[in-house]
């Protein structure tokens, strides 16, 4: 009789351990997934602000009567673009992230093309207003670079946490998945030629 209780004891034990166990990484697994969620919202958030900045530089630029409106319609377009790509955080998956991203270049893409006719008027480079909002513009790209690599780093730990064993186990059975990283753009690791 006494053998009984001592056995039923351990596997109390046991279970108990290995409630403890399965509850706690389902925990940190909720925790960290929320943090990724977070962090992408933050990202959302900077390239809102961007975002937010072009109507006021497209009106500041109209007012040259003779600036290209090719470049502007392009910036406007592109805008309209990279706002209609919306993700939800709970499927930051590959191919999601990559949309997000060609969207987005394309946004960043029409800017540069639209600083470089800037450089074509000296009256508008004078502009104060001009010069404020492409100052704002230039602050919102860095956030931009420093929320996009905070995200990477939240979701490398969230997938490395998720991936390791036994949690990798849990991970399966409550459905939670790995999320997609920012990666740097196609050609981007060659360096540009350049000719005198």
């Amino acid at each position: 009789m006494k053998k009984t209780w001592i056995v039923l004891a351990v596997i109390a034990v046991l279970l108990l351990l290995a409630y403890s166990s399965v509850k706690s990484s389902y925990n940190n697994m909720v925790t960290m997934q929320e943090g990724v969620t977070a962090q992408w919202s933050q990202v959302e958030n900077v390239y809102q602000r961007r975002s937010d900045l072009i109507p006021n530089l497209v009106s500041t630029v109209k007012g040259y009567a003779d600036f290209e409106k090719e470049t502007l319609t392009q910036v406007i377009e592109a805008r309209a673009k990279a706002t209609a790509v919306n993700i939800n955080p709970d499927k930051l998956d590959a191919q999601s992230l990559q949309n997000f991203q060609n969207a987005q270049s394309g946004l960043s893409s029409a800017l540069s093309k639209l600083m470089v006719v800037v450089e074509k008027y000296p009256e508008l480079k004078a502009n104060q207003g001009f010069l404020d909002l492409q100052a704002q513009l230039e602050g919102a790209e860095n956030r931009i670079t420093v929320e996009r690599q905070k995200f990477n780093q939240t979701a490398q730990s969230y997938n490395t946490f998720i991936r390791t064993f036994p949690k990798n186990i849990f991970a399966g059975m409550f459905g939670f998945e790995k999320k997609a990283y920012f990666e740097a753009e196609k050609g981007a690791e060659k360096a540009p030629q350049v000719k005198f």
